[in-house]
């Protein structure tokens, strides 16, 4: 594996009520806990709460097994707010590994403290909230 650089067009955002209208790629999701404004009909992002990466995004947040969990992190008048970022299923465990050591999201378990990657590039843009959009990481075991 050698240095490379990633570039993410993230699209959102998706209330929870709404979220069967994720699209159906792969690539990663971005979970956040937010507020709706319905006179605006927008939301107010509040805290990066998980990243993840899956085949089928959609399908992944609607059958997370971490949803429960999520749902701890929600303060009165909250509730959970998806985001997501096409990446091809070879780079997919890399990109998401890359998010999570640089943004170390509170219900994230792995990749935390570690990056078993070559140096990787992330390159944001689109919904970027709470994201760093230009960041390098390096390989830490």
């Amino acid at each position: 594996m050698a240095a490379e650089t990633f570039n993410v067009d993230i699209k959102g955002y998706w209330r929870d009520r709404n979220k069967a209208d994720i699209p159906r790629h792969s690539g990663v999701y971005f979970v956040y806990t937010g507020t709706y404004d319905s006179i605006k009909n927008t939301v107010d992002l509040k805290r990066l709460i998980y990243i993840g990466e899956a085949e089928n995004v959609n399908d992944r947040i609607q059958n997370h097994e971490k949803y429960s969990i999520w749902l701890r992190y929600l303060q009165n008048g909250e509730e959970l707010v998806f985001s997501t970022g096409e990446v091809a299923a070879i780079s997919r465990a890399r990109v998401e590994a890359a998010y999570i050591f640089k943004h170390k999201p509170p219900a994230n378990t792995e990749y935390l403290n570690s990056f078993p990657f070559d140096q990787t590039t992330i390159v944001s843009s689109g919904k970027t909230k709470f994201l760093n959009t230009h960041f390098t990481v390096h390989r830490l075991n």
